[in-house]
């Protein structure tokens, strides 16, 4: 996947994210997860575009590592809001692909760099 394309899909992500939480119920339960939700699921695009500016690859593997974890939050959450019950399921079926996708993405790209750096 190139550079750019993850770029536009993690910003996407983001939009998606915090379109949902505006969209949630207003119960205490849902405003203590969207509070949660939105900064994480936030965070995924603007810590990804952090980690292309690395100044060194170990500066990059990092930052890539938050990427990875505000990632798997946001997954976590949405499960969250999928098993409170509080949304539709055909709502939370894209997004809840979608962060396992970047996840495993992630995945891939921290194994693959450090496979790399390890091979200088």
């Amino acid at each position: 996947m190139k550079e750019f394309d993850l770029k536009k899909r993690t910003k996407s992500f983001t939009i998606s994210i915090l379109n949902l939480v505006d969209n949630l119920p207003l119960k205490y339960s849902t405003k203590i997860v969207a509070n949660q939700l939105g900064r994480s699921g936030s965070s995924v695009g603007a810590n990804y575009r952090a980690s292309l500016r690395a100044r060194s690859d170990n500066e990059y593997v990092s930052k890539l590592n938050i990427v990875l974890e505000e990632t798997d939050e946001s997954l976590f959450w949405l499960e969250v809001l999928e098993e409170l019950n509080v949304i539709e399921k055909d709502k939370l079926k894209p997004l809840l692909s979608e962060a396992n996708e970047l996840t495993a993405i992630f995945v891939t790209t921290l194994k693959n760099t450090k496979t790399r750096i390890n091979k200088k």
